[in-house]
């Protein structure tokens, strides 16, 4: 395991690489310039050379990219040009909401997921399983706005039992803190949800059939224990990739969520950003979600050996 761990840290460096000058070219490409839009109305031109300046727009391109890989290095993923803050000190304030809202979303997603996905597969053409897999294609096909909206107009609106919007840290008060993230974490949940059991479903389908479950069942053994020692745990390999991916997204992605129920997240962050031409923002959070899927990936091997032991050798 060490040793795989090892040399998936190794390919990190040149993978990290490659997406960082991606991700800056790309930059390049969006239309309109910051120093325009910092300029305000008078676009003064001395106001807009001296911006230029500052944030080093007046230099070639590749310059412009040795220094912020530079600062990257040294932690200094630049300022954000509109907010006038660090850029890692703006992720490291809305990095935290999301990556709570993600992780509810995503223990919501595996709970439902994965259970529908084995009780499916055990019951297969029982009624049992044509439900499992008619609720499983509502949570993919339901657009994540409109059941976000449903849910503040239900339990906000007409029960009154949850807030309809805001957010609070989980140190300042964790209950108001759950009450304010559990509907948007379901409705981000709820989607994953339904592509988990299918892929739960489809990964015991093909073990309850496999030779190693027709031997444990000839030994005697109880059904029960087939299916959660044997089939399951064999099962669990693609869901584990699977999970690892949704979890990238979760914190990527979230936007129209947290927009919906006003969470000042990390999605929240990168809209306005490019909306603002704010490119050392979009760099950093750019940077920080393609390192956090390449981080999930590595995760998600380990996660392979420890639920398969034959994957040790």
């Amino acid at each position: 395991m060490l040793t795989l761990i090892g040399r998936r840290l190794v390919q990190l460096i040149p993978t990290l690489f490659f997406v960082s000058v991606i991700i800056f070219s790309l930059q390049q490409l969006l239309p309109g310039d910051p120093a325009l839009v910092m300029a305000g109305e008078e676009k003064d031109p001395e106001v807009i050379e001296q911006i230029r300046r500052q944030y080093r727009l007046d230099q070639p391109v590749p310059i412009q990219y040795l220094y912020w890989i530079k600062g990257v290095f040294t932690g200094d993923l630049g300022e954000s040009m509109r907010l006038k803050a660090p850029v890692l000190q703006l992720i490291l304030q809305k990095l935290p909401v999301t990556l709570q809202l993600a992780t509810m979303a995503m223990a919501i997603a595996l709970l439902i997921g994965v259970t529908a996905g084995v009780v499916s597969a055990v019951k297969r053409d029982t009624w049992i399983d044509y439900a499992v897999n008619v609720i499983s294609l509502w949570g993919i096909s339901t657009p994540n706005f409109w059941l976000g909206i449903m849910m503040i107009f239900l339990f906000a609106v007409t029960l009154g039992w949850l807030p309809a919007s805001g957010y609070v840290s989980p140190w300042q008060d964790w209950r108001q803190s759950l009450a304010t993230t559990i509907m948007p974490a379901f409705v981000l949940g709820n989607a994953i949800a339904g592509v988990i059991m299918r892929h739960t479903r489809s990964a015991m389908l093909q073990a309850l059939q496999s030779d190693y479950v027709r031997t444990a069942r000839a030994k005697g053994l109880q059904e029960r224990t087939v299916v959660m020692k044997h089939a399951m745990r064999n099962a669990l390999t693609p869901v584990i990739t699977l999970g690892a991916l949704e979890f990238g997204t979760l914190l990527s992605g979230a936007v129209l969520t947290e927009q919906i129920f006003t969470i000042p997240g990390f999605g929240k962050l990168i809209v306005d950003a490019v909306f603002n031409r704010d490119y050392a923002v979009v760099q950093g959070v750019v940077l920080v979600t393609a390192t956090t899927y390449i981080i999930l990936n590595l995760l998600a091997d380990v996660g392979y050996i420890l639920v398969n032991p034959r994957l040790r050798g």
